[in-house]
């Protein structure tokens, strides 16, 4: 653990991911990484697995945010993985309303990011949480669309209001 982050640091990176999502670690190893990493590093903690199979509790994902927080994590972020059809999200890439709600209600929504790479998603997301909601994942040739929503240029976030406004 040391080395990597004394190359992280040696290589200029001002932040790491701490994640179980590709080498497993129980909590305890975790908490202790983000710890170790904090005091030299902006932190993400991900929670969530990469593993489709892996079952989601929104309870489960609510005590990891927290306890990723609490050892020192700036920003807790939301497995949905560059398919959209994992963790955060079901196969068929719907939202997991469920785990949205215990996460932000467990850490905030300023201090999640919720990886959602597809457009819906990201619609979905800026409709509940507004256009200054913290998204990841993202692909870079997109991210002009998703300014776009941001800014309620797409009807998939234009509101009613702003409807009636630019038909007059």
């Amino acid at each position: 653990m040391a080395q990597f982050l004394d190359w992280a640091a040696a290589a200029g990176f001002p932040c790491v991911e701490v994640s179980c999502g590709v080498v497993h670690m129980s909590d305890t190893q975790k908490s202790a990484l983000i710890e170790a990493a904090a005091d030299r590093f902006i932190v993400l903690g991900e929670i969530g697995a990469k593993d489709p199979s892996v079952p989601v509790s929104a309870s489960a994902w609510a005590r990891a945010a927290t306890a990723d927080l609490a050892a020192g994590a700036t920003w807790v972020v939301t497995e949905g993985r560059e398919s959209g059809t994992v963790g955060l999200f079901d196969s068929s890439g719907e939202v997991r309303v469920d785990v949205v709600d215990a996460v932000v209600a467990a850490v905030g929504v300023d201090s999640t990011v919720f990886e959602a790479p597809r457009k819906d998603q990201q619609a979905w997301l800026i409709r509940r949480f507004g256009p200054d909601v913290n998204l990841g994942n993202i692909v870079p040739g997109e991210a002009l669309g998703l300014e776009a929503l941001r800014l309620g240029l797409r009807a998939d976030t234009l509101t009613a209001s702003q409807r009636r406004t630019t038909m007059r």
